[in-house]
Order: C-alpha cells, then sequence, then structure tokens
C-alpha cells in the first residue's frame, strides 16, 4: 500500500498548477499572470499568501495594472481559491480513474470510493498550501458556481464524492435509506483527518501511521453508512 508521502510529486495532475505559475506574462492575459502569480503564492504559504500587491510583482507589473483586473484581493483570492479546487478535482478523478478493473461491482465500488478519499488526504498533505487556499473563498465573495472549481469530469470534489455514494447504493453496499446526506459525515471525517495531519497534533506522525490512520477512518465510515 503507498504511504501518502510517497507519491511521486512529478506524476501528479496538480502539478498543472505549477506548470501555469511558470508561464511568463505577455500582452493580452495580464488576468492569468495574476492568477499564475497568485496559484504560486498560494502553495508557498496558502490563502493568506495571496495578495495583489505580491501578485503583481511576480507578475511584473504595476499594481495599478493589476486593479484593472480585479477589484480587490478578495477577487484575486477567489480565483486562486477556484484553481485550487479544481486541482483537488482532478487529483480524485485521477486516482479512480487509475485504480485496476475490478469484475466484482461491489468491490468496484468500495475501491473507487476508497480512492477519492485517499486521493483528498494526499492533495492536503502533499500541497498544503493549495488545500487550504481551496476552501479560503472570501465571505465577501459567492462560492463556486456550476463549473468552478471542477475536473475533467465537469463537477468538483462534493459531486465526485456523492457519485460515489450513490453507486455504492447502487451496487447494494448501503441501504437506500441511509444514503441521504451520507456525503456530509464522509467529507467531515476525511476533511478532519486532513486538518489534523497538516496542522494538528497528528502532523508528526509517522507516514504508516498515518495510513494506518486513513484506514481507521474510512472503517468509521464505511459503518456508519
Amino acid at each position: 500500500m503507498t504511504t501518502l508521502t510517497s507519491v511521486p510529486r512529478e506524476v501528479d495532475t496538480v502539478n498543472m498548477l505549477a506548470a501555469d505559475s511558470s508561464r511568463p506574462y505577455h500582452h493580452g492575459r495580464l488576468r492569468e499572470a495574476l492568477v499564475d502569480a497568485g496559484v504560486a503564492l498560494a502553495r508557498a504559504g496558502g490563502p493568506e499568501a495571496v495578495v495583489l500587491r505580491a501578485a503583481s510583482r511576480a507578475a511584473g507589473v504595476s499594481n495599478n495594472a493589476a486593479y484593472r483586473h480585479f477589484a480587490d484581493r478578495d477577487e484575486l483570492l477567489r480565483a486562486v481559491c477556484e484553481r485550487s479546487m479544481s486541482s483537488l478535482a482532478l487529483l480524485m478523478e485521477q486516482r479512480v480513474a487509475a485504480l485496476p478493473a475490478d469484475p466484482d461491482p461491489l468491490a468496484a465500488a468500495w475501491a473507487r470510493f476508497d480512492a477519492l478519499g485517499r486521493a483528498y488526504v494526499e492533495f492536503a498533505t502533499t500541497e498544503p498550501g493549495w488545500f487550504r487556499t481551496a476552501f479560503a473563498v472570501p465571505r465577501t465573495m459567492h462560492s463556486f458556481g456550476p463549473g468552478e472549481g471542477v475536473g475533467a469530469s465537469g463537477v468538483g470534489p462534493y459531486e465526485l464524492l456523492c457519485a460515489r455514494l450513490d453507486e455504492l447504493v447502487e451496487v447494494g453496499a448501503i441501504p437506500p435509506e441511509r444514503r441521504p446526506r451520507a456525503e456530509y459525515a464522509a467529507w467531515s471525517a476525511v476533511h478532519g483527518l486532513s486538518t489534523l495531519l497538516n496542522d494538528g497534533p497528528l502532523r508528526d506522525i509517522p507516514a504508516t501511521e498515518r495510513d494506518q490512520a486513513l484506514r481507521v477512518v474510512f472503517d468509521f465510515v464505511a459503518r456508519g453508512i
């Protein structure tokens, strides 16, 4: 079983964000250049590091030029949050798609559910700056709407989780009456573990213990639903 800290980052879909942030600014794409710079800032320092002045400096333009595209720091941060959430969704899709085929529908459904959660924790622990930023949309701004913060399938992490839970009902893994709002419990458990591993008392436990913690959390979620 692969540990959470041993996944080669160079093969991760999340590195598309790093690639974007390395592209130089040229006429006609200043907004994208500012978002790219914000993405790089978020990767290193989380949402607190995403400020217009720093993004403008990284893009090689004046603050006044940046204000032509973003009214304030919150607008820039929201755009970076959306890109971070999209990267999370992409990695979740990637890890599920990489699973080997399983002729047993029940086992396959549980494997996809498990892979989705593992990808979530993987993203959180290997890209903590982007993970924190994905959930840092300013309260002055609307959260993500349709088509925002999504992966290649056109849906975001929440919808991906709901799809996997629906699949578990379809194959008879969980009874239909236990399905309503099960996504709240599942997401809360995995997000809580991710936060404890990043910033809480679990941040210093060995990689092997992290895998065991994830397994315990998933077992509890599975039994609960």
